[in-house]
């Protein structure tokens, strides 16, 4: 019985993971250019203002320090 219970379980979860991906014809709507990181360049450079006049600091995306330089 514990076998049997095993397996359905390990059964059902690699029939559950069949389904995982993108399918051909959801490709058009994951190519469109509101779905791409920076789309909405004045938003964008809206947002950097913001945070660049917070942190002190210009060039702070990618980096893990705040403006007072003590890193």
């Amino acid at each position: 019985m514990l076998r049997l219970l095993i397996l359905f379980i390990v059964a059902s979860g690699l029939v559950g993971c069949s389904s995982l991906g993108v399918k051909p014809w959801e490709r058009g709507n994951l190519a469109k250019s509101s779905m791409t990181f920076g789309s909405e360049s004045m938003i964008d450079a809206t947002d950097d203002h913001v945070y660049f006049s917070k942190e002190g600091t210009s060039g702070g995306r990618s980096f893990g320090a705040g403006g007072c330089g003590c890193n």
